[in-house]
């Protein structure tokens, strides 16, 4: 599986449901994770890992075409900490 429809094909066919409504769960989802981590919330899902927000920090960088100094605007990052029991399974 290597995209959202193969995804939605999988859980429709596990949950013994429609695509569309595979669909629609699986975009309830992402939207739920999405709005609580633009909230500065974490989500943990037990067993598959963590998604929380990152902050960086402004810094400082060079243009590679001209090596002028340019300055990195401070910026915010989603991370994704797996849990144990996923990464158990991926080591197995």
């Amino acid at each position: 599986m290597t995209n959202k429809a193969e995804l939605i094909d999988v859980v429709a066919e596990a949950t013994e449901s429609s695509k569309a409504a595979a669909g629609a769960a699986l975009d309830a989802v992402i939207d739920a994770i999405s709005q609580a981590l633009k909230q500065g919330e974490e989500v943990r899902l037990v067993g598959f890992g963590t998604f929380s927000v990152k902050e960086r920090a402004e810094g400082k960088g060079r243009n590679p075409a001209t090596g002028e100094e340019i300055k990195i605007p401070a910026s915010k990052s989603v991370r994704f900490k797996p849990g144990a029991q996923l990464k158990t399974l991926i080591n197995k």
